[in-house]
């Protein structure tokens, strides 16, 4: 699968399948690769995250649905819905995000490196918290690879990632990404 160069249709691709992941979860309370975390807290996660993300580099205010503990499927949907539409407003182009460790950005280059980012990365986990298909599109693991090799130090300092997992030679992008950012690519939950 080759996902599409604009942030917008990018969210929209990488998100759908997230929100397949969301819609066949079973067990919320179900362990996830994140130690700590039950599936529903990788919902939690994302939609926490990027409202307080967007509202203190943006000044959006992102609408919210009930948290992820009561209803992690709402939250998901009004979350996820709430960012396409900041993608697919025309007067994002011109918007920029202020982040004192970032600098400045266009708007939709911040939500598409960081948060759509992290929602390719955190269908993983919840894929494997909830036994789902949990393959990624290979190109994109590849592409992330190598940026993140690129800049490793910062990434591990920032907190925002475990020891890196040591994978076989050889392995495919995907295992390499995972192990790259501390998952074990072969957990699965006991």
């Amino acid at each position: 699968m080759t996902l599409p160069e604009l942030p917008a249709d990018r969210h929209r691709q990488i998100a759908a399948v997230f929100t397949d992941r969301v819609r066949g979860t079973r067990s919320w309370d179900a362990p996830s690769p994140v130690a700590g975390w039950a599936a529903r807290d990788v919902v939690g996660h994302l939609t926490d995250w990027c409202h307080d993300f967007l509202a203190e580099g943006a000044g959006l205010d992102l609408p919210r649905g009930p948290s992820a503990d009561r209803d992690p499927v709402l939250a998901w949907t009004v979350h996820c819905d709430g960012v396409q539409a900041v993608l697919d407003d025309p007067r994002t182009a011109t918007r920029e995000f202020t982040h004192e460790h970032i600098g400045r950005l266009p708007l939709a280059t911040a939500i598409d490196q960081f948060y759509v980012t992290d929602v390719f990365l955190h269908t993983w986990d919840l894929a494997r918290a909830s036994g789902q298909d949990d393959r990624l599109d290979p190109e994109f693991c590849a592409l992330l690879l190598a940026g993140m090799e690129q800049m490793e130090e910062v990434l591990r300092s920032s907190g925002q990632y475990g020891p890196r997992v040591d994978v076989p030679a050889g392995a495919d992008a995907q295992t390499g990404l995972l192990g790259f950012i501390g998952r074990d690519p072969f957990w699965s939950p006991r």
